[in-house]
């Protein structure tokens, strides 16, 4: 079976991953809500739209309200790729948000991730 472009892959899919991932480590919703909604302007309605609109990750980026412009000053690696070297803005947001929820789950405080 072909691999799905990024783009096509679901918010809806992936945002469920991200509070199971942050529970585990025992984050909160709230909290992973926040770290998304720090990176993209969404209120907490308008990003529960986008998970009840089952909107793919090029639509829900694309649709953001206000991407934080300090997303493109982080730096670091998710999944052994280095945030500054992703070119395309679309995979470099997804590997933000990544990133974002990771710095969560390993118990960083909040107030230190959303800088």
């Amino acid at each position: 079976m072909p691999a799905r472009p990024v783009s096509a892959i679901r918010f809806s899919a992936v945002y469920p991953m991200y509070v199971q991932k942050a529970g585990r480590k025992g984050r909160t919703r709230a909290e992973v809500d926040a770290v998304i909604r720090w990176l993209t302007g969404y209120d907490p309605a308008g990003l529960e739209a986008q998970v009840d609109r089952q909107s793919d990750l090029a639509t829900f980026f694309g649709e953001a309200p206000a991407l934080n412009p300090a997303h493109m000053a982080m730096t670091g690696t998710v999944c052994g790729v280095r945030l500054e070297t992703v070119e395309d803005p679309l995979m470099r947001q997804v590997r933000c948000m990544d990133k974002l929820v990771d710095e969560l789950a390993r118990g960083r405080p909040l107030e230190k991730i959303l800088h």
